[in-house]
């Protein structure tokens, strides 16, 4: 009997239970090595590339390459490890781009060898759709919802802890060492998961007629553009240029770690928040609260005169996206069937990355026109006046 298909036997003898309970302990670890593959060196990312390039629009172009590549395979893998029935050769193939993109970014000396480096690890991120699949697949199907919700927080501790030490690590090893940690820490994780064992699950077509029914909904379609909007300033702002305004107000790498961890836990306070509310106050008026959040946030950044000022900014911007973020997952996948949620997960998911993409590319093309400042200030009227106008134009059915 192989270690996953025991996983759903109730009368499995005591040595059979303890190999679902041992595979479930190595996904943890996988997930939680796969999350800081790609957070250890994320802080000053931005400002390692402001090193090699020579302009801002550049340093945006490359940073904007995690987005676009997540945005493009994140609904196709999902689709292909349904298709093939196996998740696991995917979770594989992704770890190895994790430690080679972060060795090609390490080892670049141009724009184009970090631009390849970083979509590299962009394709790496499609990982996060099997793997949540495969580990919800180890718990009976009542408790989907629980294994979400474990993966998750295994996921932000991670990022927390990786994004936590990034300035250290450059400190007593210079930039690269946060490159090379991270290729580690991805290896580490093939090894975790190579012996975990996967039965091939019958092959599912993909339908792509129910795909194109979805991606025609607007209770859909409006909650994922949404989070793209949102998206768009989070990853132009706090993932790209706010650790180059940190270091233009004398902030260290250290500082930039501290403010990107910071960042990454109020998101959990604002989940944590968004659960507590939701039923209360009601979605629609939730996204409107986040949406403004963000825009005095950005807006803080703007003006901001001092470091203080600037980790009040990145408070507001990590409260305003723990809100948001479960808020509009909810609503978009809300009125859809049982065996629809996948998919249109995966479409939600595909849709907010290219906001991921769109945030820095652009940020970095408008920062090198007007000047860093003025950036932060076009972006924060610009997701204002969009999030309100498309929030404003949910449906009944859409909201509460």
């Amino acid at each position: 009997m192989n270690k996953i298909s025991t996983a759903t036997t109730p009368s499995s003898s005591p040595l059979s239970v303890s190999r679902p309970r041992l595979a479930i302990g190595l996904y943890i670890l996988v997930a939680f090595f796969y999350w800081g593959s790609l957070y250890l060196y994320i802080p000053t990312l931005p400002t390692y590339v402001q090193s090699k390039v020579p302009d801002l629009a550049t340093v945006g172009v490359i940073l904007s390459m995690y987005g676009l590549w997540q945005a493009v395979v994140r609904l196709p893998i999902g689709i292909a490890a349904d298709w093939l029935g196996w998740r696991k050769p995917f979770i594989v193939v992704c770890l190895i781009m994790s430690a080679l993109g972060a060795w090609l970014i390490a080892q670049a000396d141009s724009a184009d060898g970090l631009l390849v480096g970083r979509a590299v690890t962009g394709l790496a991120a499609g990982t996060w759709v099997p793997l949540v699949a495969v580990f919800s697949s180890q718990f009976p199907a009542a408790e989907a919802v629980r294994a979400t919700a474990i993966l998750m927080f295994v996921s932000s501790v991670a990022r927390m802890a990786g994004t936590g030490v990034t300035g250290s690590l450059n400190e007593w090893g210079g930039y690269s060492l946060a490159f090379f940690l991270a290729a580690g820490v991805a290896v580490l994780a093939i090894l975790l998961v190579l012996p975990v064992r996967e039965p091939r699950r019958p092959s599912t077509p993909p339908a792509l007629s129910s795909t194109g029914r979805l991606i025609t909904r607007k209770d859909v379609l409006l909650p994922a553009i949404l989070a793209a909007v949102s998206q768009y300033a989070d990853w132009g702002i706090t993932f790209s240029f706010m650790p180059i305004l940190a270091k233009t107000l004398g902030g260290t790498g250290t500082t930039q770690s501290m403010m990107l961890s910071m960042h990454l836990g109020v998101i959990a306070l604002g989940n944590l928040a968004a659960s507590a509310l939701a039923n209360r106050v009601g979605a629609q008026r939730l996204v409107y609260l986040s949406f403004g959040l963000q825009a005095v946030g950005i807006g803080l950044a703007a003006l901001a005169p001092s470091l203080a000022v600037l980790f009040v900014a990145q408070f507001c911007l990590g409260l305003a996206q723990g809100i948001n973020n479960p808020v509009l997952m909810g609503l978009s996948i809300r009125y859809v069937s049982d065996t629809e949620r996948t998919t249109a997960i995966g479409l939600h998911q595909s849709v907010y990355a290219s906001g991921m993409f769109a945030g820095p590319w652009l940020s970095g093309i408008l920062a090198d026109a007007l000047g860093l400042r003025p950036m932060f200030g076009v972006t924060a009227g610009a997701c204002l006046i969009v999030g309100v106008w498309l929030i404003s134009r949910l449906t009944s059915r859409g909201n509460d």
